[in-house]
C-alpha cells in the first residue's frame, strides 16, 4: 500500500506572532498527538525567488503508512481535535491536500 501524506497549507494570518505562537505551542502538539501518524514536519514560507509574500505562513507534512491509517487517524478523538483547533488561531483559514507518496 503506498503511503498517504496531509499537505495543510496555512493562510498568511492578520497578526503572525499570536498565530504561530499558538501554532508551535499548542496545534504541533495536538497533531503529533494523531494516532497512526508516521512523521510530522512543518515548515514557514519565504518570500518567493521574485521578493514576492508568500501565499501561504506556514506548510504541515503529515504522513501515514496508508489510506486506512490516514482515515482512522483523522477520524480519531485526536485527529479531530487538531482539526477542531485549526479554526482557533487560523483565522484566514487553510488548504488540505492529500497525496499518495509514489516511488
Amino acid at each position: 500500500m503506498p503511503k498517504v501524506r496531509l499537505f495543510v497549507a496555512y493562510h498568511q494570518p492578520p497578526e503572525p506572532e499570536p498565530f504561530f505562537a499558538h501554532y508551535e505551542n499548542v496545534h504541533v502538539g495536538l497533531a503529533k498527538a494523531i494516532p497512526n501518524l508516521e512523521s510530522f514536519e512543518w515548515s514557514s514560507l519565504l518570500p518567493g525567488p521574485t521578493g514576492d509574500p508568500a501565499p501561504y505562513a506556514l506548510i504541515a507534512e503529515l504522513t501515514f503508512a496508508s489510506m486506512d491509517d490516514f482515515g482512522a487517524g483523522m477520524a480519531s478523538a485526536e485527529g479531530q481535535a487538531a482539526a477542531a483547533d485549526v479554526g482557533a488561531f487560523a483565522v484566514n483559514g487553510a488548504e488540505m491536500f492529500v497525496s499518495e507518496l509514489k516511488d
